[in-house]
């Protein structure tokens, strides 16, 4: 996945005020989507040290850490064992570069995580077949934000065009709404987050 590198390297002071709190305002609006999910298995796609999984652990049965960054999975185990957290298990993976055959998730949810994506079709193919059947993706990601010029991530998205592409796809009752609006959210600009809700 894009910008692992990078990802490495701040793994252990990324937990930042500003992102806690992002990670909470996410988690609220990720929550608000889940039906009877104390029964489900959900995962925390592109989870970096788990600041929204962990906010959302109490609400499923089980929920996986997947990352391709070993140093952020490095966290969130620390984190795992340092709170004595139940229900938790964690992976080191790359979508972009395999499939997990394996694995069958209820929910997916990834926060802040599409932008990084280079190949966002792919990716989203490849959740789908993780999903189970009627099961959940989630999407918290920022709106597209034309001032924002960057080869290393996605400027925002558009959401009905990301709603065309997922249903082309095979993903259906597709909803999403803007739903939070902070000052210097993404690399130094204002923007807004939205959060978009998906079925298989």
């Amino acid at each position: 996945m894009g910008n692992t590198d990078k990802f490495e390297m701040i793994a252990n002071i990324y937990d930042t005020p500003e992102r806690v709190q992002i990670a909470r305002v996410s988690s609220d609006a990720i929550r608000e989507y889940l039906v009877d999910a104390k029964s489900k298995n959900a995962i925390d796609f592109g989870c970096g040290t788990g600041l929204v999984g962990i906010n959302l652990l109490s609400d499923f049965n089980s929920m996986l850490f997947l990352d391709t960054s070993q140093n952020m999975i490095d966290q969130i185990k620390q984190k795992i064992s340092g709170f004595n957290l139940q229900k938790a298990t964690t992976l080191c993976f790359d979508f972009e570069k395999d499939n997990l055959s394996d694995i069958q998730a209820d929910y997916i949810f990834m926060a802040q995580v599409l932008l990084h994506i280079n190949d966002i079709e792919l990716v989203l193919s490849r959740l789908f077949n993780v999903l189970k059947k009627t099961g959940h993706l989630l999407i918290v990601d920022f709106d597209k934000n034309e001032k924002i010029v960057s080869d290393m991530v996605h400027n925002g998205f558009n959401q009905s065009e990301l709603t065309e592409i997922m249903k082309k796809i095979g993903y259906k009752d597709i909803q999403s709404k803007t739903f939070y609006t902070g000052s210097n959210i993404f690399m130094g600009h204002d923007a807004s987050l939205f959060i978009l809700d998906s079925q298989k």
